[in-house]
């Protein structure tokens, strides 16, 4: 059975994303698409490979993070992955908290911007109330 394989604007269209962000990926070795001449081959690896890289950095995991991912799962010699998912686990909680975080400081800020119009709003004459 033959396997599908996709030029670097085919994939790009297919996942939403730039030719130049392929690119980039590769530049930073966590795509390696094969050669047919000078065009990039890409075949159901490479795009899930692209898949992950591109779902790793809309949670907001670095390209470090997201290359350390991607080597565990093809250097894994145990079928259930479980130095994988120690290490995506890790990261995962790691990043929860921080988002947590985030979230309480954003709350935090909310809370003071309303206390802040509210009093600003109450020294302003009627005339001059905002619409």
């Amino acid at each position: 059975m033959e396997q599908k394989l996709w030029s670097i604007s085919e994939l790009a269209d297919e996942c939403g994303v730039t030719t130049r962000t392929i690119r980039f990926y590769e530049d930073k070795g966590l795509l390696q698409p094969q050669r047919v001449g000078a065009n990039r081959v890409y075949n159901y690896q490479d795009k899930a490979r692209l898949i992950l890289i591109l779902r790793g950095k809309r949670l907001g995991f670095s390209l470090e993070d997201i290359g350390e991912f991607l080597a565990l799962y093809h250097a894994e010699c145990d079928p259930a992955h479980a130095s994988q998912l120690r290490y995506l686990l890790d990261k995962v909680q790691a990043k929860v908290k921080v988002l947590r975080q985030q979230q309480e400081d954003l709350a935090q800020t909310l809370q003071e911007l309303t206390r802040i119009e509210t009093e600003c709003l109450s020294h302003l004459p009627d005339s001059e109330m905002p619409t």
